[in-house]
């Protein structure tokens, strides 16, 4: 079984280090999305692998286990916003990585106009300031579904960040007295 408490990589690194195509692609999902460094991205791309190959065990099989087990896939696919409510099976291999980054908590914060980066959205969340029905997530790869989505909000702890609706206000600015500046 293993020692609980050995940390095991959850994620595979490409087969070949220096593929002029592939670092052009991770380089531009990372400065997209913000990601940290590759592993982020890699570790993305083994949840998906991961999802694929539950997929290509299960549709030859016709064992009521596996139907079961097809529905639970589909149900986490939809919840996640990943696939469409009428979607069969096979349109789980149709899902890339961008799509699964697009689920993000730091891109959702993003998108919801609580950060002007995505560098911001991704400090707003490490710093503990953003919550998901009403619990604080301090990870960016969190994967939020599309029930949590609409429950993402800025902790009310903080103040210095400005809810999407608000308009910035002209800070008013300090009087001098007697005409003299402080140095």
């Amino acid at each position: 079984m293993g020692d609980p408490k050995k940390l095991r990589k959850k994620y595979s690194k490409p087969s070949h280090p220096w593929q002029k195509m592939r670092i052009e692609e991770e380089r531009t999902l990372m400065n997209d999305y913000g990601l940290k460094n590759k592993k982020e991205l890699w570790k993305m791309s083994s949840t998906l692998k991961k999802y694929k190959k539950r997929v290509k065990d299960l549709v030859p099989r016709k064992d009521k286990q596996a139907e079961l087990e097809k529905d639970q896939l589909l149900s986490k696919m939809k919840a996640m916003n990943l696939i469409k409510s009428d979607a069969i099976l096979e349109d789980v291999l149709s899902i890339s990585v961008k799509d699964l980054l697009e689920r993000r908590l730091q891109t959702l914060v993003l998108k919801q106009g609580y950060a002007s980066s995505i560098k911001q959205a991704r400090q707003f969340v490490t710093h503990e300031h953003v919550t998901v029905r009403g619990k604080m997530i301090n990870s960016p790869s969190y994967l939020v579904t599309l029930e949590e989505q609409s429950m993402i909000n800025v902790s009310e702890r903080v103040s210095g960040i400005k809810e999407p609706d608000e308009e910035e206000s002209p800070k008013p600015k300090k009087e001098e007295k007697d005409g003299k500046k402080k140095k």
